[in-house]
């Protein structure tokens, strides 16, 4: 399965610019078999604009997850504490093999009605409009 997040256009460009090597979440499935994990930029870009693979999801205690990837993160310290006030356990995604699309793609091109993510969404491919079943092969290529 593949998974599309739902990343603010400022992370986002924090990404591509390789700054923000980790993906910090409140809540995220663990589960076995992810594929790619497809950035999708919200508004006002509202495209996705690459894909990463999660080489590795850690999951502790904030504090415990600031300290060994703060400084990889591409946030300030305020930050990174005032998203995961009140969270018990944070989640880093490892961020491995970026391939950041030449030109954005329009979602709803390719999904049948494409409703964004609150944080992010599990597909398949084969069960999305076929034309983003192709685009999502030649990425992987």
């Amino acid at each position: 399965m593949n998974v599309l997040l739902s990343i603010k256009p400022k992370y986002a460009e924090l990404i591509k610019s390789g700054l923000k090597k980790y993906e910090f979440r409140r809540k995220f499935s663990k589960k076995t078999g992810v594929g790619k994990i497809y950035i999708y930029s919200t508004s006002p870009v509202k495209k996705i604009i690459g894909a990463f693979e999660a080489s590795t999801i850690y999951e502790d205690l904030p504090p415990k997850i600031w300290n060994l990837f703060g400084k990889h993160s591409g946030l300030s310290e305020a930050e990174f504490f005032e998203y995961f006030r009140d969270c018990k356990t944070a989640f880093a995604i490892e961020i491995t093999n970026l391939v950041i699309f030449q030109e954005p793609w329009d979602p709803s091109d390719y999904f049948l009605e494409f409703n964004p993510p609150q944080s992010y969404r599990y597909f398949n491919p084969q069960q999305e409009l076929l034309p983003f079943s192709k685009r999502l092969r030649a990425a992987e290529a």
